[in-house]
Formats: C-alpha cells, structure tokens, sequence
C-alpha cells in the first residue's frame, strides 16, 4: 500500500472502534486486491483509535475529526480527499474476506453503467447467517437489508441486480458521486445510503450484488444495536428519504403505509418480536414514544429543506417514472419482514 494515485479508496468512518479496528485493518491489508488506499475518518474518538493506527498501520489515512460529525459527513470529507475511480466504504465493525475488493472490483467493471456493487455480507465471525445481500425498501421510506437474518444457503451466491447497497460495505464509481453528489448530510446516521441509492436509481445508474465480496459484521457496534440514537435517526431520515426520493402519488398512500407499521410494531412490541421489543428492553414506552415525536417534528422542520433537494433530484431524473415506480415494487418489503427480524 501507500499508493500515491489507488484505483480504489476504502473508506472507514470511525468512533471509539479500537477494538474492532484491528481485526478490519488485518483483513485489508491482507486484500488480493493491492491497488487501493484506506482512509479513516475518526470522528473524535476518545479511546486509542488514532494511535492504534499510527503505531501497527502507518499505511492508513487518517483524517482526525475534533468532534463526532456523523456516519454522512466523515466519508464526504474522506471522498472529498481521494481522486480514485471508486470509492469503498466499510463499517470499522466489519472483517472483509481476503478476495473482497477484488470481486467488488470485477463486478464493477462489467459496465461502466454499474455505479453501485453491494457485499454479501454475513454476521458475526463464525456465523453463516446473512446481514445483506443489497437494500429493500418499504412504501413509506423505510428500508431493510435483503435477507437479513436468513441463514446463507447459497440462495445469493450470483451476481444479480439489486436496488443500491447498504453502505456498512459498498462500491461506489467516483463519476456516479460526481453525477449526483455524495451522501446527505442533514441526514447525520442512518438512511444516508438510502437517499443517495435512490437518487442515483433515479439518475439512472444500475446496482449489482457481488456475492463473493464477502464480510462479516459485528454489527452496531459504534451506534448501539438498539440505542435510542439509532431509532431517533431511522425514524426521522425515512421521513426524508420519501420526501426527497419517492414519488409523489406515493404521498396518497403514506399514512396508509406507516399506521400499518405503527400496528406491526405493536404486535411485535407485545409479542417480544423485532427491534422495536429489543429496544423496549431498555427504554419505557413513554421514551419510545418521545422519539417518534421528536423524529416527526424535526422531520418537520426540516420539511422546506428537503421539498428544495426534492427537486434538484427530480430534475436530473433519466428513468421515466413507471420504470422507477416498477424498481419500487420488484425490490420492495413488507411490514412484517421490516418490523419482525431481528
């Protein structure tokens, strides 16, 4: 490594990831794959992050934060600061496979079209249960990782289209975040690959799975699996992915869709099934119910903002609106497959 022009920069935005970062870092550095760089954003950490690095991998970036400026905002800064022709980003709680980069690679290059190449990406160390094999997404704007929770029986190991990848693991061309900006950062955490995978949809680009780009996820481990500052982010962003990403005849059917939520949230709250009961564990339901307050009225406020952004997307649409409405039904997600896995 210490490439001085990598055709590929990976991406790590990093927070108090000590001790995970060296089991990642070990896993790139022992990539088949060697025309690439890795750049580490650490948003403020307090634990030994950036001197873990600077002592066992002098081959790293970093790019030091002063504060945590969220998941969006530290791989726009390290975007920003690379020239290669793809971009990878990787949570600091993943273990990539030794042939990651290079199936990522191989599959981007298939055609210049393809802006976007996802993981299949498993969970924990040992397991073979699926984390993501791509993103579905559900009529209001929430979206959930494609067979996750589904022991992998082989049922993803071909190279197939998907909607956009989840980024705790992605490729992205360097000329599809030219076309159509980087992630969004109103949005902080949470959704920002939603937004920005439907806006390059909408742009036209395609979206691949590259199922023997293979990594294990230890899985929020940086923003807490069920943490109240998870939930705040997913319940208001949805709101502004559908605002600036869905069309508008979909507004018809919003409430319809989201009071569906809200009753299969119910009955997994009350039958211990889903996220909702894991995070009912350590929050009452008077909390719970703050935070969806909270997420709407901000989402809310920030309703002028995104009705702006909404444009300037729809404005540089290149797919007619039943081809994106016929992307929506072929990649979407039911309630309970949203609410009831873990």
């Amino acid at each position: 490594m210490g490439i001085t022009n990598p055709f590929i920069s990976v991406v790590i935005a990093n927070l108090n990831g000590e001790k995970y970062l060296r089991d990642c870092l070990d896993s790139l550095s022992a990539q088949t794959f060697r025309d690439f760089e890795v750049i580490v954003v650490d948003n403020g950490s307090t634990d030994g992050s950036l001197n873990l690095i600077k002592r066992h991998y002098p081959w790293v970036r970093t790019i030091p934060m002063k504060k945590n400026v969220g998941f969006a905002k530290a791989n726009n800064i390290a975007f920003r600061s690379s020239v290669s022709e793809y971009v990878a980003t990787l949570n600091n709680d993943t273990i990539a496979d030794r042939g990651w980069l290079e199936a990522l690679y191989e599959t981007a290059e298939v055609d210049s079209a393809i802006g976007m190449v996802a993981s299949k990406i498993l969970l924990g160390r040992e397991r073979s249960v699926l984390d993501s094999a791509g993103m579905l997404i559900y009529p209001d704007g929430m979206s959930r990782q494609a067979g996750r929770g589904v022991t992998d029986n082989g049922q993803f190991d071909k190279i197939e289209e998907i909607f956009f990848p989840s980024a705790c693991a992605a490729l992205y061309r360097r000329a599809l975040l030219d076309d159509i900006g980087f992630f969004d950062e109103d949005f902080v955490s949470f959704c920002e690959d939603t937004d920005l995978g439907l806006r390059a949809r909408l742009a036209g680009w395609k979206a691949l799975l590259a199922p023997k780009a293979v990594v294990r996820h230890l899985y929020s481990q940086t923003a807490g699996k069920y943490s109240r500052f998870k939930a705040y982010f997913i319940e208001r962003n949805h709101i502004w992915v559908f605002i600036k990403d869905l069309p508008a005849i979909y507004a018809i059917s919003f409430p319809l869709y989201t009071a569906w939520r809200y009753i299969i949230q119910m009955y997994g709250l009350l039958s211990g099934r889903g996220s909702v009961a894991r995070i009912s564990e350590t929050n009452s339901k008077g909390q719970l119910i703050n935070i969806v307050i909270k997420a709407y009225l901000d989402a809310l406020a920030g309703l002028p903002n995104m009705l702006r952004k909404r444009r300037l997307v729809w404005r540089s649409r290149r797919i007619s609106l039943e081809e994106y409405k016929y992307l929506l039904r072929t990649h979407r997600i039911t309630a309970k497959e949203l609410i009831l896995r873990d």
